[in-house]
């Protein structure tokens, strides 16, 4: 079975400001102009690549706003013109919707989806005159390397070149950036938390391309939309505080309020003390559920070790890099924050007690290189989760006309490449299987 891009309809395109270059650069906007204006309609082959080596993610997003923004407006003026009254509108229900205003909101929508009707009357579509070849989603692809292509007269789609350049560049490299703690990882799951780091306009570009490049889970529910998982979490250290600073307690409430397919992960570092307070938290779960007393080191605790409610799954580490947890002794540096060493004694104490299929997962300043050195270690580490780090590695998209109307025209340095790992884009290419 070949593999399969995502429907356009996904991505929630917003047709109306892409036609009408409310997110395009404008010297993109002025160059299809002028190409326009002069009458001038050659044949083109636009390149784009990457700067770095990366996982490639963002190419449907941007097939999608080429299906949905190849064209042109028959009368350009009277297109702007109602574009501008769109603009106005939605400013106008948004207002109404934040006063709950019901009637203005219909009223307002009823006359903005007029007006999108007639600005879509005035729209040529070209999506079926430009030809694509690309890579798919989740493929590797190095430095200089060829990732899509685009073939066809540029006054069809030349101004998309800042957006599609953006899509492509944003969940390339948070891909990219979770594919090298993916493979760090060595096969134990890697949970994506940068969501509280960016803004949330980038959300759900941002977790479909750490899903795509291998993350075991996502944070928030749009991380989650294109790729229809649900997002996962633990509890946060504002429920602790919530209830006067016991985990235990706040862990308990966790429990009994969430539904039973989340499995309870509990955060055990408020107190700065994760073995000790992940002891306090075993026997406060025991004691809820078996309705008698624990005796850590003498009683089974396995009854309340797994997934599901009134169970405990993991604990998490989330250590600040500025502390010393109690457990560890003090060298330099290296004993701040999750180190190995609060890892490996966490264990070793979780073991003699009966807690060997408890999970530990860490969290606080992990990138690529400290999950590098965690593995090289054998710390034993069940999850990572990362968060800020991922969002600091960045790759460039680069796009360059390199052929006009069938022959070699490009700038010194980014001549045509060697294009044979595309793949002809059908016009139809979401049902091809």
């Amino acid at each position: 079975m070949r593999k399969k891009r995502l429907d356009p309809k996904v991505f929630k395109v917003p047709i109306d400001r892409i036609r009408n270059n409310y997110y395009s650069d404008i010297y993109f906007t002025r160059y299809v102009e002028v190409l326009k204006k002069d009458g001038k309609h050659p044949h083109v082959l636009y390149q784009f690549f990457p700067r770095k080596d990366c996982v490639v993610v963002g190419i449907d997003e941007a097939l999608a706003i080429l299906k949905f923004a190849s064209g042109y407006y028959r009368d350009e003026e009277k297109a702007k013109e109602i574009f501008r009254e769109t603009l106005m509108l939605d400013k106008a229900i948004q207002a109404a919707s934040v006063d709950m205003k019901t009637d203005l909101v219909l009223e307002y929508t009823r006359k903005k989806w007029d007006l999108r009707m007639k600005l879509n009357d005035l729209w040529v579509d070209k999506w079926e005159d430009i030809q694509i070849k690309a890579l798919y989603d989740g493929e590797e692809a190095e430095e200089w390397e060829p990732i899509m292509t685009i073939e066809g007269d540029p006054t069809y789609f030349g101004y998309l070149e800042t957006i599609l350049l953006g899509v492509i560049a944003r969940a390339t490299s948070t891909a990219t950036a979770v594919k090298n703690v993916v493979q760090a990882a060595n096969g134990k799951p890697v949970l994506y938390f940068s969501a509280r780091f960016d803004h949330y306009w980038v959300q759900t570009t941002d977790g479909y391309a750490a899903l795509r490049a291998g993350a075991f889970g996502v944070s928030t529910d749009a991380n989650a939309d294109y790729w229809g998982a649900e997002s996962m979490g633990t509890m946060p250290h504002a429920l602790i505080a919530a209830y006067e600073g016991s985990t235990e307690n706040a862990a308990l409430a966790f429990d009994r309020h969430m539904p039973g397919n989340v499995n309870r992960i509990i955060l055990v570092d408020w107190d700065n003390d994760v073995i000790g307070t992940t002891f306090k938290v075993v026997k406060a779960f025991y004691e809820q559920q078996m309705k008698k007393p624990f005796t850590l080191g003498v009683t089974d605790p396995s009854p309340i070790i797994g997934e599901g409610k009134g169970k405990i799954w993991g604990v998490r580490f989330d250590t600040s890099g500025s502390l010393r947890d109690v457990s560890v002794v003090p060298r330099d540096e290296s004993s701040l924050g999750v180190c190995p060493e609060l890892v490996w004694r966490a264990r070793q104490e979780f073991d003699k007690v009966g807690l060997k299929n408890l999970k530990i997962v860490v969290s606080g300043g992990f990138d690529a290189d400290r999950i590098v050195l965690f593995e090289k270690l054998q710390v034993p580490v069940d999850v990572y989760a990362v968060g800020s780090k991922l969002l600091r590695h960045k790759v460039d998209i680069t796009a360059d006309i390199v052929e006009v109307n069938g022959k070699p025209c490009a700038k010194v340095g980014r001549s045509k490449r060697d294009l044979s790992r595309l793949e002809v884009v059908p016009k139809r290419y979401w049902e091809e299987v």
